[in-house]
């Protein structure tokens, strides 16, 4: 059976309902999923893996520190044992997908692309094949004003149980692709 893990982290609960939801539909897609909050995921290695997915909040249009700080690591680990190249050859069999959680009240999905990219990048370089860059929007929980008057309009309560929906459907046809 292949094998995906998802390592995220999360400050509201939303890039954390989106972390389950890919779970969710890996797993009725074939997978055995693990899932790891990036505190608890320094000694996993992303060779091990069919699937890496790594999930953030936005802030600022950049992931937040504690994934970017995890990936710089994880970077500086796999480039020591010579597994970064500089022409960044496929790996066969290995693949990466890359998502986000974003409330954009200002440039709205704009804000959340450079996410993913940065995080896809990461993967690039060790040659993983980026099978996706997923933004999901969500609520800003601290505030109702940008929740509410922002680009992207009234987003209180996203992801809502369609957008989750989207991303369970989304997930489990990403499995059986892998299949």
């Amino acid at each position: 059976m292949k094998q995906a893990t998802i390592i995220y982290d999360s400050k509201t609960g939303n890039t954390e309902k989106v972390a389950l939801a890919i779970r969710d539909g890996l797993q009725k897609g074939g997978l055995e999923v693990l899932v790891e909050k990036v505190e608890n995921a320094h000694h996993i290695d992303f060779f091990d893996y069919d699937l890496i997915c790594i999930g953030s909040p936005s802030y600022m249009w950049h992931p937040i520190d504690s994934i970017n700080n995890f990936l710089t690591k994880k970077h500086e680990d796999y480039r020591s044992k010579g597994l970064i190249k500089l022409d960044s050859p496929k790996v066969s069999g290995k693949h990466a997908l890359a998502f986000c959680t974003y409330s954009g009240p200002h440039t709205g999905i704009a804000e959340a692309t450079p996410v993913c990219k940065i995080i896809g990048q990461f993967f690039d370089h060790l040659g993983f094949n980026i099978v996706g860059e997923w933004c999901i929007l969500g609520e800003l929980h601290v505030s109702e004003e940008i929740s509410t008057k922002g680009r992207m309009g009234d987003i209180r309560g996203r992801p809502n149980l369609k957008d989750l929906e989207k991303v369970r459907d989304d997930s489990e046809k990403l499995a059986s692709s892998l299949n």
